[in-house]
């Protein structure tokens, strides 16, 4: 037998010594390797404490995560950003697109020195009242600048940044200030990129051929059911090829950086097209049982594991938890310090800028801040009754849009491919093109929830008011990101025509029946329906104060009639006494909204006239602000113990708590002329009217009224 040689360990040695193996095979410093795997221990940590979560993705992920916020001198990407400053307009966005993975953004936050992201806090991930909640939410956390979760709304979102970037560059910068000019990051999955609202936003990116966009791949080959073979066999690549982005692939970051550092700094040099970088990653990376399967994606190592774990990842100590090393601290507050001096610069760049160009600099103050321009709605028209004409309601957003517009530079959107059917043409507006990013008019194409999405995005980037505008029936495709609107606080205005089966002949496949309740269910977002200019107005100026409020708009097709005494004054409540009963107290009350409000002004007039019902009609065009008025103003409107009679085509559902009685909808629409469906389905003023007599006849026969006022009201939450 050969003598032993002690200067070389044994043969099994190489098997067992997990962490000088993986040092050993790493292409970089041992203390890169020590701050990777110390992000990852750190998520296994968060997510075994919260017994909860995703561990996989963010042990995964991690290189890229540490790439990101890293210097370039350090090998990183240089992304700017601020612990001190969250909101620094000028940072380089950073969107986890995948949004189960948060515990990796609140990791590097924490080791960023974000306040919301303290140690405290990784220990009480996905706890009640935490600011790390379970996916990332913008309202909770400072440092996330969207809700991600629901899989592709952040790469979408990351799409409506970038062209907000695009477009404050080639506004406010000068040839001597570069003001705005920051980089937009995303991490997404595979789960974003199968959802078809990531390809809509994907296209129309290439198309703008947005440059500060970077999207990092993580292609870990892996789903919740399993391996992406089982329905994910796409070439990605190709697929991005052809919308016209800049793509890469890396196949390695576990054992080094240097691929992706290049890669990086080359999707940072090419300005006229988006960046994808696909990056081979392994799911779970560093656990032995559960790296590289489906079963490290959303539960919970196991204490057993993650001892494991640490037992095999470089410079990690298996009987520590939520620790970090001096020297990791150390690193990472480098970081942040070089990526803060990024903002200090700034600032005093800014204050340069804004000595030479004060009205510029006073302007875009005013626009992240959400102040309102002076004399803001000082041009929203007003309807004369008996000298203007009568239009349809999408006629009267129409004018509206356009005598906001020239106060509200931060008004920027358009049409799903809808522009002459929504009427969002703004006069003299230019599209925003990639040849003239200077241009507010937005050409989504027909993709109603990208185009939703990309307006939180917008929104979230700060400094716009966006709006977009489809079909109300198809708002139903754009809901998913509808809904992250009103969660995250969104303002954005959505635009929605073609409100009911008077858009006619187009027939049920167009017409929204069950829309409009399903938006008001919506908590924080104000649904208008109004009933002419004067209301739509009223809407207008409601949806630009609600900054943190999304407002939809719902404009008929149909011509309405002239309201006598509507006033935007009356309607900024939300709901008021169009008509008042004649004679004395009501014994019937009509409340409507939209395109029936005429027909119930006309129905009152005969009863009162054949029948000697002293009929009040209330027009209510958004439910939620009047729900908002005080309860003295409301029972003045509606009183509850007087026969009402709702009359709206759409879903019945929601109008009880105003009402006795409905006219809705329940079933769908028909193809036809819109008088004729009206009539047919009930709206009609003479349905009205005679629907109108049998519940006050009813009521008299049963000889009370229930008050649907009174009911207690509770409040169930606590805190």
């Amino acid at each position: 037998m050969a003598p032993k040689n002690d200067s070389e360990p044994p043969a099994k040695r190489a098997h067992t010594d997990f962490q000088s193996a993986q040092l050993d095979a790493y292409k970089g410093s041992a203390l890169e390797l020590k701050c990777i795997n110390t992000i990852r221990v750190l998520a296994a940590d968060m997510v075994q404490k919260a017994k909860s979560g995703h561990p996989g993705a963010p042990m995964g992920c991690a290189p890229m995560a540490h790439a990101l916020w890293s210097s370039v001198a350090a090998g990183g990407a240089g992304r700017v950003h601020s612990a001190k400053n969250p909101k620094w307009w000028n940072r380089d966005r950073f969107v986890l697109s995948n949004g189960h993975a948060c515990a990796l953004q609140y990791v590097m936050l924490h080791l960023s020195g974000y306040e919301d992201c303290s140690m405290e806090q990784l220990k009480q991930f996905r706890q009640v009242g935490s600011a790390t909640p379970g996916h990332p939410e913008n309202f909770c956390t400072r440092g996330v600048e969207v809700c991600t979760g629901p899989l592709g709304q952040g790469i979408s979102n990351a799409v409506g940044m970038a062209i907000a970037s695009k477009h404050l560059g080639a506004t406010y910068n000068t040839s001597d200030f570069n003001i705005i000019d920051n980089k937009t990051y995303v991490i997404c999955g595979d789960g974003c990129l199968q959802e078809g609202i990531s390809g809509e936003a994907s296209s129309l990116a290439g198309h703008l051929g947005l440059g500060g966009l970077i999207v990092l791949y993580d292609d870990n080959k892996i789903t919740i059911d399993g391996n992406t073979d089982l329905a994910f066999t796409e070439d990605v690549n190709k697929r991005y090829e052809a919308y016209g982005w800049h793509v890469q692939t890396v196949s390695d970051v576990a054992n080094g950086l240097g691929e992706l550092q290049k890669a990086i700094e080359e999707a940072k040099k090419v300005t006229d097209k988006p960046s994808i970088i696909k990056v081979r990653t392994e799911i779970g990376y560093g656990s032995p049982s559960k790296q590289g399967s489906a079963s490290s994606h959303g539960a919970p190592l196991g204490d057993s594991e993650i001892i494991a774990v640490k037992e095999r990842l470089y410079g990690m100590d298996k009987n520590e938890k939520f620790y970090i090393a001096e020297d990791v601290a150390a690193y990472y507050k480098q970081q942040a310090d070089e990526a803060d001096a990024a903002r200090v610069a700034w600032d005093a760049e800014f204050a340069k800028y804004k000595a030479a160009y004060p009205d510029k600099a006073a302007e875009l103050e005013r626009r992240f801040n959400h102040e309102m321009p002076d004399g803001a709605f000082d041009d929203l028209p007003k309807f004369t009754f008996g000298k203007d004409k009568a239009m349809a309601t999408r006629n009267f957003s129409h004018a509206c849009l356009n005598a906001v517009a020239p106060k509200f530079p931060e008004l920027m959107g358009g049409s799903a491919d809808l522009t002459g059917s929504n009427l969002t043409n703004i006069k003299g507006a230019v599209d925003f093109q990639k040849e003239t990013p200077e241009g507010i008019i937005i050409r989504f194409g027909v993709r109603e929830h990208a185009m939703a999405a990309i307006c939180n995005g917008m929104f979230s980037y700060g400094a716009f008011r966006p709006f977009c505008a489809t079909f109300l029936q198809f708002a139903g495709y754009a809901l998913g990101a509808m809904r992250i609107s009103s969660l995250a606080k969104f303002g954005v205005v959505y635009i929605m025509t073609h409100d009911s089966i008077g858009l006619g002949e187009d027939g049920p496949t167009h017409q929204p029946v069950e829309m409009l309740e399903s938006l008001r269910a919506m908590p924080n977002m104000n649904v208008f329906r109004p009933a002419d200019l004067n209301e739509m107005a009223a809407a207008y100026e409601t949806a630009l104060k609600s900054v943190n409020t999304p407002s939809v708009i719902c404009c008929s097709r149909g011509t309405v009639s002239p309201l006598e005494h509507s006033s935007k004054e009356k309607a900024l409540k939300g709901g008021y006494i169009l008509v008042e009963a004649e004679g004395g107290s009501p014994d019937l009350v009509l409340v409507a909204t939209g395109s029936e409000v005429w027909r119930c002004v006309d129905a009152a007039k005969a009863l009162q006239n054949e029948h000697s019902i002293k009929t009040r009609v209330v027009s209510m065009p958004c439910h939620e602000v009047f729900l908002n008025q005080d309860e003295q103003y409301r029972i003045g409107v509606l009183p509850g113990n007087v026969p009402t009679l709702s009359v709206e085509a759409s879903s019945e559902h929601g109008w009880h708590r105003f009402s006795h009685a409905q006219i809705g909808l329940t079933r769908f629409g028909m193809s036809g002329p819109l008088e004729e469906l009206f009539i047919k389905f009930g709206f009609g003023s003479e349905n009205v009217a005679a629907k109108g007599k049998e519940l006050v006849d009813f009521y008299k026969q049963r000889g009370d009224v229930p008050d649907l006022n009174a009911r207690p009201h509770f409040v169930n939450f606590k805190g």
